[in-house]
C-alpha cells in the first residue's frame, strides 16, 4: 500500500467517524451534563487539586486586598485632616508666646486674658479632632514623642525627665505630627 492510499483510507475512516458520532448525538441538559462530569471526575487528581489550589489563592488574595483597602481607607479618614492642623501648629506657638511675653502688666491684663481664652478654646476644639499636646515638665523623655535639644541640671527633678518645654508638641490620634522640642535634666554635668 502506497503512501496516498494509507492517507486516503486515514480520511475516510475519520469522516466515516465523525458521521458516525452526528448520528449518534446525545443531548444533554446543563444539570446532566454537570452531573455527568462530578461523576466521572477524580476528585484526587492532580490536575483538580492545582485547580482548587489555584482558586483558593485567588480568594485568599481577594480577601487580603478587600482588607488592605479597607484599612487604607480608614487610614485616610482617620488622618485626613493631619495636615490642616500641622499648618494651625504656628498659630497656637504665637498665642502662647503673645501670653507669655507679656508679662505681668496691668495694662495688658484684659488682653492676655482674651488671648489666653482664645488659645483655650482653640486647643478645645482641636482636641475635639483628635489633636492633643504633648511634652509636659517632669514626665519621663520618649523618644517617640520627644526631641531633645540639651540637657539641663534642674535639682529636685530625676534624670532623664523632661526640665523643659521650648516647643510643645503635638499628637492627633497616636501618631505624631511634631514632636516637643525639650531640654532633659541630668544629674550630673560632665
Amino acid at each position: 500500500m502506497s503512501e496516498n492510499e494509507k492517507n486516503e483510507t486515514t480520511a475516510a475512516q475519520a469522516q466515516a467517524a465523525a458521521e458516525d458520532v452526528g448520528q449518534n448525538r446525545v443531548d444533554l441538559s446543563e444539570e446532566e451534563l454537570t452531573a455527568l462530569c462530578k461523576a466521572h471526575v477524580c476528585s484526587k487528581c492532580a490536575v483538580m487539586a492545582e485547580a482548587e489550589d489555584i482558586k483558593l489563592r485567588a480568594l485568599a488574595d481577594n480577601e487580603n486586598f478587600k482588607r488592605r483597602i479597607q484599612r487604607e481607607t480608614e487610614d485616610v479618614r482617620r488622618y485626613a485632616t493631619e495636615s490642616v492642623l500641622a499648618d494651625l501648629l504656628p498659630v497656637l506657638d504665637n498665642l502662647g508666646l503673645a501670653i507669655e511675653h507679656a508679662g505681668d502688666a496691668a495694662a495688658c491684663k484684659n488682653l492676655v486674658m482674651g488671648v489666653d481664652m482664645t488659645r483655650k478654646i482653640f486647643l478645645d476644639t482641636l482636641k475635639k479632632h483628635g489633636l492633643e499636646c504633648v511634652g509636659a515638665c517632669g514626665e519621663a523623655f520618649d523618644p517617640n514623642v520627644h526631641e531633645a535639644i540639651g540637657t539641663v541640671c534642674e535639682d529636685g527633678q530625676a534624670e532623664g525627665c523632661v526640665a523643659k518645654v521650648a516647643q510643645p508638641g503635638y499628637v492627633l490620634k497616636g501618631r505624631v505630627i511634631r514632636p516637643a522640642k525639650v531640654l532633659v535634666n541630668k544629674t550630673t554635668q560632665e
